[in-house]
């Protein structure tokens, strides 16, 4: 009877330390609340080393090196891809690259092999920007990003990334042009902004997190089969095509670990002509909470992308939006008006396992 009662005890005291980690995780309602929530939750690396991956801790805990990069030859290098060469093929240690401001027109890749790297913008006020003009006719869509991560444990913090060729007419193949491409797994990005038009974002693969970003574009601007929670993140939809589409999610079948998360994320822009989203590929995951949306959003909120098919199995979800855009009554019927219990999921960090993870921007 007695180890009966201690059992009873250990199971409860087990589900309610799951359901208050659960609860922390969870992110706030009000949008006010999510910086200090934030700062509650997701800490440094020395008060977390008991949960975050131990490869990372040691790479946080070892040494840190800090390259800068001025274009006045006032740092180590005056490129930023010079910088990168620099850190060496199978790195273990974190890698601050520190970038003064200006416009660094390079095409810039992080090699799979070159892990723990770090972009700081050292001028949150002042922001450098990465610039090319590669375009899918050039290069492939994927290919023509002007940075390309393809490395894990990437961090970005107040960098300005945008790809400068020019607006696609839509009666030429091959004018999508990305600024960035993230294929490494469990990336970080603070405080940046993505600027493009047709496929600003190429969010390949992995699990990646978006905090106080501003992402621009046309035409599936987000697009690609990562697990990615997006916070407090602007989507601004540009003017003047006849239809736009913010995200295209490319999760190809049920096995896959993957899908979209944008929440107290606002939709700006003018026009009405928008949607949030359409698959790319038929199982595609995307879900808004808590955002601000603008009515350059259609009532309509969806498109299948010419398959009907595809309405059985995309997951097109909304949870507690508001604005003019936010409207549910003529969505899409596909569309999927969650509860509270269904949301809980996309509104935590656990979506993305951050607490293995993820740590706050570095400060220098």
């Amino acid at each position: 009877m007695v180890r009966q009662l201690r059992n009873i005890l250990a199971g409860f005291l087990l589900v309610n330390v799951i359901f208050t980690t659960t609860a922390q995780t969870e992110i706030p309602a009000k949008k006010a609340d999510i910086n200090t929530w934030f700062k509650n939750v997701v800490k440094p690396v020395s008060l977390q080393k008991g949960k975050l991956d131990q490869n990372l801790v040691e790479a946080e805990s070892d040494g840190v090196e800090i390259i800068e990069v001025r274009q006045d030859g006032t740092g180590k290098f005056k490129t930023i891809s010079d910088a990168v060469k620099h850190v060496k093929i199978g790195n273990t240690k974190r890698v601050i690259i520190k970038i003064g401001p200006g416009e660094y027109r390079e095409k810039v890749k992080v090699d799979r092999f070159k892990a723990y790297v770090t972009f700081y913008g050292t001028d949150p006020k002042n922001m450098p920007t990465i610039t090319f003009s590669g375009t899918a006719s050039e290069y492939g869509t994927v290919d023509s990003a002007t940075l390309i991560v393809m490395s894990d444990y990437f961090v970005a913090t107040n960098i300005i990334v945008s790809n400068s060729a020019p607006r696609p007419s839509g009666k030429k193949k091959g004018q999508q042009a990305v600024a960035l491409r993230i294929t490494g797994d469990k990336a970080s990005f603070y405080n940046c902004k993505f600027i493009g038009f047709q496929d600003t974002v190429c969010d390949d693969k992995g699990k990646h997190f978006f905090k106080d970003c501003y992402i621009e574009g046309t035409v599936d601007f987000i697009f690609g089969e990562a697990k990615t929670l997006y916070l407090n993140t602007e989507l601004h939809v540009l003017s003047g095509d006849l239809e736009a589409f913010i995200v295209a999610h490319a999760r190809k079948n049920p096995s896959v670990d993957a899908g979209y998360s944008f929440v107290h994320c606002p939709v700006t822009g003018t026009g009405g002509h928008g949607y949030l989203g359409r698959p790319w590929y038929g199982e595609s995951i995307t879900v808004f909470s808590y955002c601000d949306i603008s009515n350059v959003i259609k009532p309509a909120g969806w498109d299948d992308h010419y398959n009907p098919a595809s309405r059985k199995v995309i997951y097109f979800g909304e949870y507690k939006n508001t604005g003019p855009g936010a409207i549910l009554t003529k969505r899409v019927p596909y569309t999927k008006k969650l509860t509270e219990v269904e949301a809980k999921p996309f509104i935590n960090l656990k979506y993305i396992d951050a607490e293995k993870w993820l740590l706050p921007p570095p400060k220098l």
